[in-house]
């Protein structure tokens, strides 16, 4: 696994090995921020379920202003912190937050913090026809504090399986959808705030 983009690119990263981890492929990621384009220039990142640290790296090395990354096994911070050193990114800029995703959620969000990008790429879920998905990719739409964390205009690009049929609450509404294998990255806005344009800078996923 490498960093894709940025002053970093082709950095290699670590990845923790096990099935704990599932990493985001590097074709994944480079159609996120294809997609995602200057928006992430200057941007307050947080990324949620970080395993590897890699799409915040990412964020980092195209040049967001700040990243905190959520990840809450000690191993998968520890090789987190060893990849950010190892792959020359402003420390100053990069906070790591060794705890589960849902309480960090609540505790940012009565902190009043605000975010322009959120990025969750969580294990997948299982097959779900016929019942509502209980995926942690679900848990996080269905989760009524992570809107309060994006900022106007803010995106929140949440990946999950195709297998896992997710329902969009009322909370958020729909951008776009990218899908890859197995892999679908969906991105979303909060319904609360007036929408706002997302372009392409390359051919999707397929």
């Amino acid at each position: 696994m490498r960093i894709t983009g940025g002053s970093s690119g082709r950095r290699q990263l670590k990845v923790p090995r096990g099935f704990a981890v599932r990493p985001t492929p590097d074709l994944v990621k480079q159609a996120i921020f294809n997609s995602l384009g200057d928006r992430v220039t200057s941007a307050r990142v947080l990324e949620l379920f970080a395993g590897s640290g890699a799409l915040g790296f990412e964020c980092l090395s195209r040049g967001a202003a700040s990243v905190i990354s959520v990840e809450k096994s000690q191993r998968h911070a520890a090789m987190i912190r060893e990849n950010l050193l190892a792959a020359g990114l402003p420390v100053a800029a990069f906070e790591l937050r060794t705890q589960d995703a849902f309480p960090a959620i609540h505790q940012l969000a009565a902190a009043g913090a605000r975010f322009d990008l959120i990025l969750a790429d969580p294990p997948f879920g299982e097959k779900n026809v016929g019942r509502r998905s209980q995926s942690l990719s679900q848990k996080l739409l269905d989760e009524a504090a992570l809107p309060l964390l994006l900022a106007p205009g803010g995106l929140f690009v949440l990946g999950h399986t195709c297998r896992d049929t997710l329902e969009i609450t009322a909370a958020w509404r729909e951008v776009k959808s990218l899908r890859h294998g197995d892999s679908v990255m969906t991105f979303l806005a909060s319904a609360r705030l007036p929408p706002e344009p997302i372009t392409s800078q390359e051919p999707a996923m397929m």
